[in-house]
């Protein structure tokens, strides 16, 4: 496996695997809008995880590895599962009824904000600095830009729906410190994929066939069907064939950069396919949300002082 470089810069080959994951994710909010207008929030979800199971499976065979047993490693799996797949998925997609997948995609993006609070209460070697403490602070001020006064005092479809989708960004966040435990178990990053995909199908298959009785739906239209074909195909199978390779070489503060890119990616597919307006507080929201993102990187703030150090009279 390929070294990580965490500060080094990243290669051409790099930077387009890095664009073409961040597309693959801003195009599973557009999915997610088009599946949901005619297939039930459950199903849509346990559409994704299943068809993504199988085709990271595939993935795992053809690289000649194979999942690994053991009840201990299959109950992290489940919970895995449920924090990184099955919470935020549903959340996400149950939200996009209510919202543009703009707007959902700005808020997911509030995830490294939820990370760094909860890796300073959860873990004894993430600990809050002032940097991260500002960024986070200014990346919530976005947050509370984004979702405006007006809708606090509404209460309506709206606010819920974009509570669901930061709490579908907690969840992921949870997920990612809970996630750590898996280089200790010795699991491969791609088989730790399809693992908790996996788990993620076995939780929701038996919920979704009692709740939906699929059996009983029309049948979807050919835009639907390619959308949810799309979900697991585009934004989870090769999704995660991308992000585990760059974070093999590039590491996790430069994999950081995609929280960045998939808000815009999401409202330029939502404004061409499904011609959601977007208002000039979410835009300011998601510029307050990057700004924080930024800080909590730490690059933007050692580029800012490096432009200074060089001004200085010597």
């Amino acid at each position: 496996m390929p070294s990580s470089r965490p500060h080094a810069p990243m290669t051409s080959a790099e930077w387009a695997m890095l664009l073409t994951l961040a597309a693959f994710w801003s195009g599973s909010f557009l999915f997610n809008a088009v599946a949901v207008a005619e297939l039930p929030v459950l199903s849509v979800v346990t559409l994704r995880v299943a068809l993504g199971a199988l085709l990271l499976q595939l993935v795992l065979r053809a690289a000649g590895q194979r999942l690994p047993g053991g009840a201990r490693l299959w109950g992290a799996f489940g919970v895995m599962g449920l924090l990184n797949n099955c919470l935020p998925f549903g959340l996400i997609v149950w939200g996009q009824q209510h919202l543009a997948s703009g707007v959902a995609a700005i808020l997911n993006a509030a995830t490294p904000l939820f990370t760094v609070l909860l890796a300073h209460a959860l873990t004894t070697d993430e600990k809050l600095t002032r940097a991260r403490l500002s960024g986070v602070m200014l990346g919530f001020m976005g947050v509370a830009v984004l979702i405006g006064g007006d809708a606090l005092q509404a209460l309506g479809n709206g606010l819920t729906a974009q509570l669901a989708c930061l709490g579908a960004a907690i969840s992921y966040a949870l997920a990612g410190i809970f996630g750590r435990r898996f280089r200790v178990l010795g699991v491969s990053p791609m088989a730790g994929a399809a693992g908790q995909l996996t788990a993620s199908s076995l939780l929701l298959v038996p919920v979704t066939l009692l709740a939906d009785r699929p059996w009983l739906l029309p049948m979807p239209s050919a835009a639907a069907l390619w959308a949810l074909l799309g979900l697991a195909l585009l934004s989870t199978a090769l999704a995660y064939v991308l992000y585990f390779r760059l974070l093999a070489t590039v590491g996790a503060t430069n994999l950081l950069l995609v929280t960045l890119l998939v808000p815009p990616g999401a409202i330029l597919l939502g404004s061409l396919f499904l011609h959601e307006p977007l208002q000039p507080r979410q835009l300011g929201g998601t510029a307050l949300i990057a700004l924080g993102l930024g800080v909590i990187d730490g690059r933007l703030l050692r580029m800012v002082m490096r432009l200074l150090g060089k001004r200085q009279p010597t």
